[in-house]
């Protein structure tokens, strides 16, 4: 266990913000996660995984502990499932690659989403038509206070766009260190959200399978998202709001080319990138904090902009696009 004092967070973080901590340790396993733990009782801790869903608004007083679990292994299967257990600081996309040389599906529509295994079931990832929950077995979580590890099921997870009970409920209170997933020997393929099955049309694509969906995926996302490497963002900021069916019905009355997908009875999804881009903030900018160019979603960092500038970017689109349709839009990103 290596700590180290008065570190900067921005290589850590896929929005590139310059921000520090008083602290900073990195564990790759569980022994040396409740060491830590244990011995830091008293500390104010922020746990990070990939960093991949957070803006920092400014530097952490306490310890920030990296969590590196490695590991991707079978640990049960029967005629139409494999089990796969992933420590969770593998790399989500990793996961993804070694799904697909094993011949399974399941993670093939979740390709190419930045961060680690360990904020998979915490943010119920999601991307074309697939969730996390739809692929969750099981995970194992310490117990910050007690140092004990705990199992949880898909029940006791409780699921939801974009949530579960460790955003909640379990906030602050469990480390996720792995998570076991469900993936399919006799692959469903889903298809039918976003530009895939057109994207598979012109790759020539004429026999479906896990790692050309995957490949479509990863094509899609590569034309419409910005690299963090290139340009500091935590993809979609934003999640897409769902309004009651008679608001959405008097919307789409005023404007015609509202886009919208009927989720929970009487319940409409409507694209937060579609009423921002509306609004007219594609592509704005207001010094290094910016929307970007080609996915209103997305707010990125230009080079220099602080959590507190990106912050109040999102605060002014909230506030528009309530004024213009009368939709709260909620953030999908961890405000630190």
């Amino acid at each position: 266990m290596h700590m180290q004092q008065d570190i900067s967070l921005k290589p850590y973080t896929t929005f590139g913000i310059e921000a520090k901590t008083r602290w900073f340790t990195e564990v790759s396993s569980v022994k040396t996660l409740q060491t830590v733990l244990q011995a830091h009782r008293d500390t104010p801790k922020l746990i990070l995984g990939g960093g991949s869903n957070l803006l920092l608004t400014q530097d952490f007083p306490g310890l920030v502990i990296r969590v590196a679990i490695p590991g991707i292994d079978i640990v049960a299967e029967d005629a139409e499932y494999t089990f796969v257990k992933a420590g969770a600081g593998v790399v989500w996309q990793k996961l993804v690659e070694a799904s697909l040389e094993m011949g399974l599906s399941g993670l093939e529509n979740l390709s190419l989403i930045p961060g680690s295994v360990g904020a998979s079931p915490m943010q119920n990832i999601g991307a074309y038509g697939v969730e996390i929950k739809d692929v969750f077995h099981a995970l194992e979580a310490l117990h910050i206070e007690t140092g004990e590890i705990h199992s949880f099921n898909a029940a006791d997870c409780r699921f939801g766009y974009r949530e579960s009970v460790f955003k909640h409920a379990y906030k602050g209170r469990y480390v996720i260190v792995s998570v076991t997933y469900k993936l399919s020997k006799k692959p469903h393929y889903q298809i039918s959200y976003g530009d895939i099955q057109k994207t598979l049309e012109a790759m020539g694509v004429t026999e479906l399978s896990s790692r050309a969906i995957s490949q479509a995926v990863i094509q899609i996302r590569r034309s419409k998202l910005p690299d963090p490497a290139e340009l500091g963002n935590a993809g979609s900021f934003f999640k897409n709001p769902e309004i009651p069916v008679a608001q959405y019905e008097t919307l789409k009355a005023q404007y015609p080319n509202l886009p919208g997908y009927l989720t929970t009875p009487g319940q409409i999804k409507v694209p937060a990138g579609w009423l921002i881009e509306q609004a007219g903030w594609k592509g704005y900018r207001e010094g290094d904090a910016g929307v970007h160019t080609r996915q209103a979603l997305v707010l990125v960092n230009y080079g220099q902009a602080t959590g507190e500038a990106i912050k109040n970017l999102a605060e002014k689109i909230q506030v528009s696009v309530l004024e213009k349709y009368g939709i709260a839009l909620s953030a999908e990103v961890n405000f630190i």
